[in-house]
């Protein structure tokens, strides 16, 4: 103890000195880092860590891809619902879904990082492990394992859906542009498959991709729709931001357009 100070004092100068010691790594940043070093990224990733920051998730492609697809659906299963006069928008809403799903398969394989298939085909135990509430919380970034196996039979029964369509034919006064390469007892399975299977099958998946969506904002207080709405996600430092450039998009639309020019031939072969 120095000369000329009280016990007070004294232990006051040293309480001072300790608060000081303690905050100056706070403020420096020094602290915060340490904390926020993770042993593995999924450590990183459910850490409280106030380095958080904005990550590009979606690239603009898939997020247009997304609400296209989805005014499309919905067009597609409405149309052929009222039928009639409708039908000519039928085969439209179809031709454009059918572009539409040309260009995410490629795109899956040379988009963005999180709208490739490499990043969201999980094995049967993540989907199990996601389930029981133990996943690797890097699941979560992208698509989840739950999200992935909805995304993929989505697109695969819209390709089985429309796919049909260009086979199929009512009898009456619509037809797909295909029928004439095919015998009739393959367009009578398909023109089934269509009009009575394939249909009510998406509207489940529609219907259930909403219900998540909303379980998720409500129980979960995630919303999934902002992201693919500005493509970003508030997540760690070390996760891999998708490449979303101009060059990128340019690359995306050059694709969307040759999909579309095949489609267009694939239709022209009816006549």
């Amino acid at each position: 103890m120095e000369k000329g100070k009280s016990p007070i004092a004294w232990y006051y100068a040293d309480f001072l000195r300790l608060i000081k010691f303690s905050i100056r790594p706070i403020y420096s940043g020094k602290h915060l880092e340490t904390m926020a070093q993770p042993s593995n990224a999924s450590s990183h990733l459910t850490s409280a860590s106030v380095n958080h920051r904005v990550t590009r998730v979606w690239d603009l492609p898939t997020r247009l891809f997304h609400w296209a697809l989805a005014l499309c659906v919905i067009g597609l299963l409405t149309t052929g619902f009222l039928g009639g006069n409708a039908m000519p928008w039928h085969f439209r809403f179809g031709y454009c879904v059918l572009t539409l799903l040309l260009f995410r398969i490629i795109w899956g394989f040379v988009g963005g990082t999180w709208s490739r298939f490499s990043s969201f085909i999980f094995a049967p135990k993540h989907v199990i492990n996601y389930l029981k509430g133990r996943h690797d919380p890097m699941h979560e970034v992208g698509h989840n394992p739950l999200g992935a196996l909805s995304v993929l039979a989505m697109l695969s029964f819209l390709v089985a859906q429309v796919a049909t369509g260009l086979f199929s034919d009512d009898e009456i006064a619509a037809s797909g542009p295909l029928t004439m390469f095919v015998a009739n007892a393959t367009v009578q399975q398909a023109t089934n498959y269509h009009a009575n299977i394939g249909k009510f099958i998406l509207i489940v998946l529609v219907v259930t991709h909403v219900l998540a969506i909303a379980f998720y904002f409500v129980k979960k207080r995630e919303n999934l729709i902002k992201p693919m709405l500005d493509g970003d996600k508030v997540l760690p430092p070390n996760v891999l931001a998708t490449r979303d450039t101009t060059k990128s998009r340019l690359i995306a639309l050059i694709i969307l357009a040759t999909c579309a020019m095949a489609v267009y031939w694939l239709v022209s072969l009816g006549g």
